[in-house]
């Protein structure tokens, strides 16, 4: 007489027993799998919008441009602040490599008012900047309403304001012939500038022209910062050479520095946020694999007279194992695959909503699905192996 031998389950059949002990409890299985899908949807999403700030970071460098250095006073030898000498400007334009190059220089004691009434000691932190008529061209700003200085204008009391200021002294980008008090006198606003990424201190500041600086408010024509514009491949040797150029006499005292590189900076700050937020997705993850355990044990309670039945109809104990573990990970899977497209989409409407490219690295989903099916079978492997080692007369007789 021969042993009967168990049938073999091939991976469709597997995929069917693990797939009906879902359906006789969705609400149950949904549940479970949505503790996992918010786990996955939140790493998912922080990846993906940390990766589509840099991509966005990467594509404003692109058109701002990299090679842009600026040239500030630094402390004298004395401990006070020292000054740019009035012809730094056209001895740094003399380097070969230098492209462009424009100045600001500030005025001291003037503010800006939207009407001669208000109490002079309310500032609301406004700087007003003599410039240059090449500085838009130079840092890459643009005007959000209005024009920016001419050789017509720069002579004259006409302004142009920053994009905070304008909105600090409620002028619209769109406005004409609108004036405001400046430095004792009227000054008509000609332009307001879109925020300036690459000079930020622009932003906040009225700017007046050279001539018009020195005429009115009594500027005394020394620059108190150079933005430079480099050749691509000179930019490093350049700006070994800037502050020698600048003031030959106190090199020391001139602080030579890189915008693009604050905003790098400041990229590599908001990457240690984004790796505590990961921390948290983890957490999120972990609760929801213990929410699969949970269920699955559970399951295993509720479902012990068909383990019964199924062992007394020749299940092996392999095979009961295998079932409630493929259970488990189709419960995983289900909740990983949703949290990745939840986590794409909560991605694609922030990148969107800041004119970001939506960028989500294919290791993130990738790794996401392999996380939750590392999860779902370490969730599911102890009540697989509990279900595996009920008798069937246990199993029934506890039905």
């Amino acid at each position: 007489m021969t042993t009967p031998v168990p049938a073999r389950l091939s991976p469709r059949d597997v995929l069917g027993v693990g797939a009906a002990g879902l359906r006789t409890r969705p609400l149950r299985a949904f549940l479970s799998a949505l503790g996992i899908a918010i786990g996955i949807a939140a790493m998912i999403a922080v990846v993906g919008i940390s990766s589509s700030s840099r991509a966005g970071l990467d594509r404003a460098l692109a058109a701002l441009g990299t090679n842009l250095l600026t040239v500030t006073p630094g402390q004298s030898f004395g401990g006070g602040t020292a000054t740019l000498p009035p012809e730094a400007v056209g001895m740094i334009a003399r380097i070969g490599p230098v492209t462009t190059v424009a100045a600001t220089g500030t005025v001291p004691g003037a503010k800006v008012y939207r009407n001669d009434r208000i109490p002079a000691g309310e500032s609301g932190g406004i700087a007003v900047l003599a410039a240059h008529l090449g500085l838009p061209d130079t840092v890459a700003a643009e005007l959000a309403g209005g024009t920016w200085l001419n050789a017509a204008t720069e002579g004259y009391p006409a302004v142009v304001l920053g994009a905070s200021t304008a909105s600090l002294l409620g002028v619209p980008a769109t406005s004409s012939d609108v004036q405001v008090w400046l430095g004792g006198r009227w000054f008509t606003v000609v332009g307001v500038l879109d925020p300036v990424p690459l000079a930020p201190e622009l932003d906040t500041a009225a700017l007046i022209g050279w001539p018009a600086a020195e005429s009115y408010l009594d500027f005394d024509g020394h620059p108190t910062t150079v933005y430079t514009r480099a050749e691509d491949d000179a930019v490093a040797s350049v700006r070994e050479l800037l502050a020698a150029t600048a003031n030959p006499r106190s090199p020391n005292e001139v602080k030579v520095s890189r915008p693009s590189d604050a905003l790098v900076a400041r990229q590599a700050t908001d990457r240690a946020f984004t790796g505590l937020l990961l921390g948290l997705g983890a957490v999120a993850l972990l609760v929801g694999g213990v929410g699969v355990a949970n269920t699955m044990v559970i399951s295993v309670l509720e479902r012990r007279s068909e383990i019964g039945l199924r062992r007394s109809l020749g299940a092996t104990r392999g095979q009961i194992r295998l079932q409630f573990l493929a259970e488990s990970l189709l419960l995983s899977a289900l909740g990983g695959i949703g949290g990745v497209v939840i986590g794409v989409v909560v991605t694609a409407t922030y990148a969107g909503t800041r004119e970001w490219p939506t960028v989500v690295p294919v290791w993130a989903s990738a790794g996401g699905v392999a996380a939750t099916l590392v999860i779902g079978a370490i969730a599911g492997l102890y009540p697989a192996i509990r279900a595996a080692r009920l008798s069937p007369t246990e199993a029934l007789t506890a039905a």
